[in-house]
């Protein structure tokens, strides 16, 4: 599994996600192990484990990209997880719409709306 410093993307452009589980991620024949940040410009480490631990400096790339995005999904992992009111808030100030979902479903949802060229991206948490 690779490990690109976080400033770098792991593929300098949007893929689907292959395959997941035991802690990573497949993708456009690379495998990264921990959690993943897709967006329109590259797919990226993630350093959030649980979801709890996502706020906006999590999120800063999602923003830093705000124009590209009209969709995040976020694939809490195992659990259940609601965006706090004020993260949603947030990104609907820079016209981004926010939906969250275990893991395997949004991935699901994410290769189905890169597959229509939609403007999405996808914070995923890797699961076991």
């Amino acid at each position: 599994m690779s490990a690109a410093p976080p400033e770098v993307p792991h593929l300098p452009r949007p893929a689907a996600i292959e395959a997941y589980g035991n802690g990573g991620f497949r993708f456009d024949t690379m495998s990264h192990r921990g959690s993943l940040l897709c967006l329109p410009d590259g797919v990226w480490a993630w350093p959030v484990a649980r979801a709890d631990d996502i706020d906006r400096h999590a999120l800063a790339r999602v923003f830093e990209g705000s124009a590209a995005i009209d969709t995040l999904l976020i694939g809490t992992g195992i659990n259940v997880w609601l965006v706090p009111p004020e993260l949603r808030a947030a990104l609907r100030r820079v016209s981004i719409g926010v939906d969250t979902m275990l893991t395997g479903p949004a991935i699901r949802t994410y290769n189905i709306m890169l597959g229509e060229r939609r403007r999405v991206a996808a914070a995923l948490i890797a699961v076991p």
